[in-house]
C-alpha cells in the first residue's frame, strides 16, 4: 500500500474534510467530486502542506512520524494552482532538479522536453497554458518517484496533448512498485486510465468502486411514473425526478435488462454516477 488515509480530518470555518482511502501499488486511483468537495484539501493533507486535525496517514508504507525528507523524493506532484518560477528556463529547472533529486534523470528529462517541442531557452512564464501543464507533469515523473499525486494534470490541454500525457502516465506505470492518485474533471480520461475511483462530497468519501465495475455493472434507468410505481426498487441506489418521470442509478444493470426488457437502460459512466449522487435522492434514506 503506497498511500492509506484513515479518518483524516481537517476543519475550516465552513468546511470539514473527513477522509478515508487507499492507493495500492500498481494502481491508478482517481478522486472525483465537484469543485469545493475536498479533492485539493485531501492532496494537500497527503503532501503535508496543511496541518490535519485527526486521523492517521501512511505514505509509502511509513507512518507520519516515520516519513522523512528523503522519502519525499519518492513522491512526484502536480498541483493545479502551483507552477515553477516563471523566470526559469527548462535548463534552469533541470539544473535545480538535478540537485534536489538523487534519481533525477536529466538526460531523459531533456529528451522528453525535446520530444514535445519545449523551447529550452525560453522562460516558463512565456509558455502557453497547455505547455505549462505538460511541463509540470513531465517534471513530476522525471525523478523516478514511486507515487504521483496529480491534481488536474491535464487542465488546459487540447485532445491531442491530453492523449499524449495519458500515454506518458501509462508508460510511467509500466515500472513495478508505482502508483498514481489523480483528480480530473474530464471523466473520459479517468475511465480510460484509472483502476478504481473514490467520489468525495462535502469533504467525505461517499463512494468507492473499481472503474471496470462502474462501466460494466452500473446503469441509468429512465422510467415514467407508472413504470416507476411498478418497478422492483431493491437495486436502485439513487433517483432523480425529471419531467418524464425518474432517472435511476443501479449497480445491477443485468437484473433490469433481464426482468424489464421494455425499460430504457443506459450504460453507466462516471458522469452519471456523480450527477445522480449529487443531484439525486439516496433510496435507502427515503425508506
Amino acid at each position: 500500500m503506497l498511500l492509506k488515509l484513515e479518518n483524516v480530518k481537517k476543519t475550516y470555518q465552513n468546511f470539514t474534510l473527513h477522509c478515508s482511502m487507499e492507493v495500492k501499488e500498481g494502481c491508478i486511483t482517481g478522486l472525483i467530486g465537484a469543485n469545493g468537495a475536498g479533492k485539493s484539501t485531501t492532496f494537500k493533507a497527503v503532501l503535508g502542506l496543511i496541518h490535519t486535525d485527526g486521523g492517521t496517514m501512511e505514505r509509502l508504507g511509513k507512518k507520519q512520524g516515520e516519513f522523512t525528507a528523503k522519502d519525499r523524493e519518492e513522491i512526484g506532484v502536480v498541483l493545479a494552482e502551483s507552477t515553477f518560477c516563471g523566470t526559469f528556463t527548462i535548463k534552469d529547472t533541470a539544473a535545480i532538479m538535478e540537485n534536489m533529486y538523487e534519481r533525477f534523470d536529466k538526460k531523459k528529462f531533456l529528451e522528453k522536453c525535446t520530444k514535445y517541442d519545449f523551447p529550452t531557452d525560453k522562460q516558463i512564464r512565456e509558455f502557453s497554458t497547455g505547455m505549462k501543464a505538460k511541463f509540470k507533469l513531465l517534471s513530476a515523473m522525471s525523478h523516478e518517484a514511486r507515487l504521483l499525486i496529480l491534481d488536474e494534470p491535464t487542465v488546459g490541454l487540447d485532445n491531442v496533448a491530453r492523449s499524449e500525457m495519458l500515454d506518458e502516465m501509462r508508460q510511467y506505470m509500466e515500472e513495478e512498485g508505482r502508483a498514481i492518485l489523480i483528480s480530473s474533471h474530464i471523466s473520459q480520461d479517468l475511465e480510460g486510465l484509472c483502476d478504481d475511483l473514490y467520489f468525495i462530497r462535502n469533504g467525505e468519501i461517499i463512494f468507492h468502486e473499481d472503474t471496470d465495475v462502474i462501466l460494466s455493472d452500473y446503469a441509468v434507468l429512465k422510467v415514467g411514473r407508472q413504470q416507476y410505481a411498478e418497478l422492483d426498487k431493491r437495486y436502485i441506489d439513487y433517483r432523480k425526478e425529471e419531467s418524464f418521470g425518474y432517472r435511476l442509478l443501479t449497480r445491477e444493470k443485468q437484473f433490469y435488462l433481464d426482468n424489464y426488457p421494455s425499460l430504457a437502460v443506459e450504460k453507466g459512466n462516471i458522469d452519471d454516477v456523480m450527477l445522480l449522487m449529487v443531484k439525486g435522492e439516496k433510496m435507502e434514506e427515503m425508506s
